[in-house]
């Protein structure tokens, strides 16, 4: 399983636009194949921070994410939305299950 998690910084005069941008992508990324997660939620301490989290059945389908429509989309959408260096990192997870 491939986990992506992400801090996207926004300006904060556009949060109407960036929390509609963000909920079409990911109703659309999680109709994808292979896409067990995809969820944006903004961060309690730093109001103008969203986190992005994925979960990836595989790298195959992280790929196809990468080339689906809906992509080219939406990093045109946030194109003016973003404020500041993305920040995201990628994890290869050999196995999950329950914390207790």
């Amino acid at each position: 399983m491939i986990v992506i998690r992400g801090s996207i910084p926004i300006n904060p005069t556009m949060r109407d636009r960036a929390i509609s941008a963000m909920s079409e992508m990911s109703i659309a990324s999680e109709a994808e194949a292979g896409c067990v997660t995809y969820r944006f939620s903004f961060d309690i301490r730093e109001p103008d921070t969203v986190l992005l989290f994925e979960e990836w059945e595989s790298e195959a389908a992280l790929a196809a994410h990468f080339s689906a429509p809906h992509m080219a989309t939406f990093q045109s959408d946030l194109k003016d939305v973003v404020q500041g260096e993305p920040s995201v990192l990628r994890y290869e997870v050999s196995s999950k299950g329950p914390l207790h």
